[in-house]
């Protein structure tokens, strides 16, 4: 009986930690820098392409992310979805370091779906 116990606590203990690992917590711009974010700890930020802030470099492409009430730098080397560009809805899902966002993957929606009820998307 004890044997099941420790086996099921070990099983238990395992899936937790593997689903914590996987697990990316969502915030705002605004957010990002009330909350004390761990450098090269994977995060989501939500929020919309703020206008005039795309810039273009070969593959890279960095750009500025607000909820108008804060707003964070993104810099990803890739290839942005058809939908991406300044004014939309974006999720990026990277890291923080040097108040940067540094982006993995970078996902557009042309309307305010996919932000968080708590992002006034009125300017």
């Amino acid at each position: 009986v004890l044997l099941i116990l420790a086996t099921s606590a070990l099983g238990s203990f395992l899936i937790i930690r593997a689903l914590d690992s996987n697990l990316d917590f969502f915030y705002t711009p605004s957010e990002i820098f009330l909350e004390e974010i761990p450098e090269n700890k994977r995060i989501k930020i939500g929020g919309m392409v703020l206008e005039s802030s795309v810039i273009r470099e070969k593959t890279k492409i960095s750009f500025i992310v607000t909820d108008y009430q804060g707003s964070i730098n993104v810099e990803f080397d890739g290839i942005v979805p058809d939908l991406f560009k300044e004014g939309s809805g974006v999720v990026v899902l990277g890291y923080l370091k040097d108040k940067t966002i540094i982006a993995e993957e970078v996902l557009a929606k042309h309307d305010e779906n996919y932000m968080p009820p708590s992002i006034d998307i009125e300017k």
